[in-house]
């Protein structure tokens, strides 16, 4: 489900732009709900709607900062979501829980740079590895309070420590553009790439333009690091 060299665009606002995404060669769209901070993009029903459209090799992706397992299942079989991404501060016991009660769904935790001490993050690896399927590095914005769709990059040696850590896969984000996706993949070296509000124009929308550039430079990025 979680394929290698992945590349998710989140924040999808509509069925429209979900199908835009599509056409671009989009594989992993990313649907924030359920958020402490910002505002969510679409309604649930909506983001259900477009989720249980989808076949693979296409996935919605839920981003979520719950933290109760039961309550995370229930909300991803409401949506027909298989991968979840959670921000939130959830316990070890709840991620195994999670686990017992949906062993297939596939779960993405975050590790966001600038919340805590790098070393707490590099412990969290380990603690967690077991009971998740991959992890994603994203950035803090102490302004806004927010952890993720922030538009700005973090530190990328600590994602690039992270990713020498983990034995599971780990996804950057924060910040990403088609200008600097490229360069990021090749300091971090990471197993997928996220993007948000990198992609968009100034009216908040995707742009088809700058998401086909931005595969474009992800994949290219890739390449290089696997031809090593």
């Amino acid at each position: 489900m979680l394929e290698e060299n992945l590349v998710q665009i989140a924040g999808v606002i509509d069925a429209a732009e979900a199908q835009m995404l599509r056409q671009c060669g989009v594989r992993y769209l990313g649907f924030p709900l359920r958020l402490p901070v910002h505002r969510e993009d679409l309604s649930e029903e909506e983001a259900a709607a477009i989720i249980k459209s989808l076949a693979s090799p296409v996935f919605g992706v839920l981003i979520t900062y719950l933290d109760e397992a039961s309550e995370i299942a229930g909300f991803c079989r409401a949506l027909g979501a298989q991968i979840v991404q959670l921000h939130g501060d959830i316990d070890r016991d709840e991620l195994k829980r999670l686990k017992t009660i949906d062993p297939n769904l596939a779960v993405i935790k975050s590790l966001v740079i600038g919340t805590r001490d790098d070393r707490v993050l590099e412990n969290m690896v380990g603690d967690l590895s077991p009971f998740v399927d991959a992890f994603i590095t994203d950035t803090f914005d102490p302004k806004t309070g927010a952890s993720g769709a922030t538009g700005k990059t973090h530190d990328w040696r600590v994602s690039r420590r992270l990713v020498e850590l983990a034995n599971r896969p780990v996804i950057l984000a924060g910040g990403l553009t088609p200008e600097n996706v490229k360069q990021a993949i090749l300091e971090v070296q990471p197993a997928g790439v996220d993007s948000h509000t990198g992609v968009e124009d100034s009216n908040g929308r995707k742009s088809g333009e700058k998401v086909r550039k931005f595969l474009a430079e992800a994949n290219a990025g890739f390449q290089m690091i696997n031809a090593k």
